[in-house]
């Protein structure tokens, strides 16, 4: 069964090295006879066997590793981030100083005075940002924290002068009554800072009246343009999807969906929100080992994102218990106590170390909840005892008759016949346990068995395992184990855990998002996506793979949308991408990383690269060029002109040297331009792309990139021609490889759109604001941001006078 998801598994999504390599030498040391009877043994025997081979030793490996981590609250890391962020603020730099006030707060304790100081400063970042409404949150979380009631004043005028930022007159002068109360109790001083107060009340009073006097007209909000809403009717039989979609199965594709009518480009397929996400932590989270305390001011996704949600973190919730995780609100706080982290919370080092997947694995148990993971785990344990190999399993469906009950027999339907995006539709997604190393299995094993093993001894079971309502639950079972042992509920959850880590590598999905790159301060946004989060979506996991996919999937927090990226005719079935795709990889290269979810692409992109001797797309246009007369070359490690008048021989080492060198140039002109040198940059872009064209074919993928850089750069100077002449030289490469109505092409155009719209282009700037439309569309949805950033540009151009658009 070919289920899988657009995901190559990351380093972070398994455990840290050091974790992997003590669990290599403990397979190493076991006896063959063992060996092998793991190797051979189902999940439920893996774990039977396994439970005792964790020696204490592992333990005392994990707790070293663990130190890197850093999950708990420090009260040294809180001054230190805590005075990080005074001095950034003193230099004018919010952005980073609401950041390094939100790394502080998540380090002090609940209730504390510390952390109502840490949301007070953010408060003030904030209100210099002009985010009146967050910074009103931050005021109302430092009093609830109890800040010090003489700095009190301060903040309530603060919160005054939001109030009458936001219009909100009334609830402005009642908050300056406060204040004046305020004040009154405290006596009179003539301190300088007491009279600064009594100057800012009077201020505020007087822009008060005057408002009230002269009320400002009510705003049009450029925004509310009226949306069209998307057709969409619901499939019957599978949750999510359209009507237009049907599920099949067959011995050779497994569970696969096809189309059931013929299918426009941009239509919606499906819309899933994830059954479990877990934020991917990023690199910096696990430090080296040292003798001394550096504490970390480089920012990641885990402090940029809500770690329920996903959405954008502009002023965190801290979690109650941990230093790591972060919400965009106390609700997801709440909410993510309740259904997972008050069991997550103390285990967030080891968590760290053992990697994303296994994370994801312990989450989905918890989500799910004890009773249904062992109803479940023990349907296995009978379904193993007729039909223990996926493959037999296979063939008895292809058997069944194609009728409603041969409908409900596919593993993950319900009775009825329906495909629901469940924990039974998660548990019922291919494992492959025959296919992966006995190693790899070890190693899964192991770690669930350690994260079991620490719930355990912190007295979490309970809290595991008591979750249902059913008496049945709440008082587990008592039975004789030797000290150290898992219980037989753990167990269960371990053998639920290890076929979750299993499932993870042909079944995870990686939740993308937009991000700028570079500074952040340039009027061109410069966005690549970057993986946020990895996620089980049951029914996106039914699509199967192709190169050539007919369809572009969309993420919003940790919901899924799946449009049709070209004309689908009904019959035909509905392919995802899991990340090798023809216009960006050989065939070659794509089988090797395929070979992960363990079957053999017979895509026809595939099977047309493989059955003849044209060469790939990629081949032909990220090829090298004669470095004496630019002709093509031809061979493999030897590379000869084709150019019979030239007839130079070059290896291929030689030039993917140069390439790599070039390459690292590209990377210091790019630091460079971070570091506000843009005249440097430029010239370096410049040199490396005189020396890429005595080597590179003239449709390389890096000539375009360098083209893109240079676009940059220009634009960061207010040079908008040059940049749009760059930008249109690299958008005639990104066609080529991946065509004109590629998602590439989408986000070249919406470049080019704010680069023509900076520059006062008119008429170019509206229709390449209307090819970037139809494209991004079709790939992200007419409510994406960068649509609405179009359609924002566009109304803005629209409503110039005449005389103006007619010189343009």
């Amino acid at each position: 069964m070919l289920q899988g998801a657009a995901i190559a598994v990351p380093v972070m999504a398994l455990p840290v090295e050091e974790w992997r390599l003590y669990a290599a030498r403990r397979w190493a040391a076991l006896e063959p006879v063992l060996r092998e009877r793991l190797a051979a043994a189902s999940l439920h025997d893996t774990l039977r066997l396994g439970c005792g081979l964790l020696r204490p030793e592992a333990a005392a490996v994990l707790r070293r590793l663990c130190r890197r981590a850093r999950a708990g609250k420090e009260p040294a890391a809180a001054r230190f981030y805590r005075e990080e962020g005074n001095r950034f603020f003193g230099r004018r730099h919010y952005g980073t100083a609401v950041r390094l006030y939100s790394q502080a707060a998540s380090h002090e304790p609940p209730g504390s005075p510390e952390v109502s100081v840490c949301f007070a400063n953010r408060s003030a970042a904030l209100f210099h940002l002009r985010c009146f409404e967050v910074c009103l949150e931050d005021i109302a979380r430092a009093e609830s924290h109890g800040y010090p009631d003489r700095l009190l004043p301060k903040v309530l005028l603060r919160k005054a002068e939001c109030l009458l930022c936001l219009g909100r007159l009334q609830d402005a002068a009642d908050a300056l009554s406060v204040v004046e109360n305020k004040i009154a109790m405290d006596g009179i001083t003539t301190s300088p800072a007491h009279q600064t107060l009594l100057k800012k009340l009077s201020q505020l009073k007087i822009k008060i009246h005057e408002k009230e006097r002269c009320p400002e007209p009510a705003r049009e909000t450029c925004g509310d343009v009226q949306r069209k809403s998307e057709i969409w009717e619901e499939n019957d039989s599978i949750s999510g999807a359209s009507s237009s979609l049907s599920l099949n199965f067959d011995i050779e594709r497994g569970r696969h969906l096809v189309a059931s009518q013929d299918i426009l480009p941009g239509q919606s397929l499906l819309k899933e929100e994830a059954f479990v996400s877990v934020l991917c932590p990023g690199e910096s989270r696990l430090l080296q080992d040292s003798s001394e305390t550096v504490w970390d001011t480089r920012v990641t996704n885990a402090d940029l994102y809500c770690h329920r949600c996903l959405r954008q973190l502009l002023a965190s919730v801290p979690c109650r218990g941990c230093s790591y995780t972060k919400y965009c609100s106390q609700s997801c706080a709440d909410m993510a106590w309740e259904q997972y982290h008050r069991t997550e919370c103390s285990l967030g080092a080891l968590l760290l170390t053992l990697g994303v997947f296994c994370h994801v694995a312990l989450r989905t148990v918890l989500l799910a909840g004890f009773a249904e993971v062992s109803r479940l785990v023990e349907w296995s344990h009978d379904d193993d005892k007729d039909l223990r190999n996926p493959e037999a399993r296979c063939k008895h469906l292809s058997e069944a008759p194609d009728t409603r009950a041969g409908t409900r027999s596919i593993p993950g339907c319900n009775d009825n016949g329906q495909y629901q995006s469940s924990y039974q539709a998660v548990f019922n997604l291919l494992p492959h346990a025959e296919k992966h190393s006995p190693e790899h299995k070890f190693l899964c094993m192991l770690s669930v068995v350690a994260i079991c093993k620490q719930l355990q001894e912190a007295g979490l079971e309970g809290a595991v395992l008591n979750r249902e309502s059913s008496e049945k639950w709440s008082k587990p079972k008592t039975c004789e184990k030797t000290s150290g042992e898992l219980s037989p509920e753990l167990k269960t959850m371990a053998e639920a855990m290890l076929r979750h880590m299993l499932q993870l590598q042909c079944n995870a999905q990686a939740i993308t998002v937009m991000q700028e790159s570079g500074s952040g301060d340039s009027a061109v946004v410069n966005k690549k996506p970057v993986r946020l989060a990895t996620a089980f979506f049951p029914v996106l996991s039914l699509l199967n793979h192709s190169c050539c996919p007919n369809i572009s999937v969309s993420f919003s927090g940790t919901a899924a949308t799946v449009r049709a990226s070209q004309p689908i005719p009904s019959g035909q079935e509905i392919f995802h991408c899991y990340g090798p795709h023809r216009c960006r990889m050989r065939v070659a290269e794509r089988q090797q990383l395929l070979s992960q979810y363990f079957f053999e692409c017979r895509c026809q992109a595939c099977l047309d690269e493989l059955e003849s001797d044209v060469k790939s797309v990629v081949s032909m246009r990220n090829s090298f060029c004669c470095p004496s007369c630019r002709a093509p070359v031809q061979g493999e490690e030897m590379l000869c002109c084709s150019n019979e008048a030239c007839a130079i021989s070059v290896s291929r080492e030689s030039l993917s040297r140069r390439l790599r060198g070039l390459q690292q140039q590209i990377k210091k002109a790019l630091e460079l331009l971070r570091d506000r040198k843009a005249d440097q940059a430029i010239k370096m872009l410049l040199k490396c792309q005189m020396d890429a064209g005595n080597f590179l074919s003239p449709g390389h993928l890096l000539m375009g990139e360098m083209e893109d850089h240079l676009a940059q750069v220009y634009a960061t100077l207010g040079k908008w021609q040059e940049a749009a002449r760059h930008l249109e030289r690299s958008i005639e490469i990104v066609e080529m490889h991946h065509g004109p109505s590629s998602v590439e092409m989408g986000h070249e155009l919406f470049k080019l759109a704010q680069i023509l719209f900076n520059g006062f282009a008119v008429s170019e700037a509206l229709s390449t604001i209307q090819r970037a439309e139809e494209i991004l569309s079709v790939h992200c949805g007419p409510q994406s941001t960068q649509m609405q950033e179009l359609q924002e540009m566009k109304t803005c151009l629209s409503e110039l006078p005449r005389s103006i658009l007619q010189r343009t």
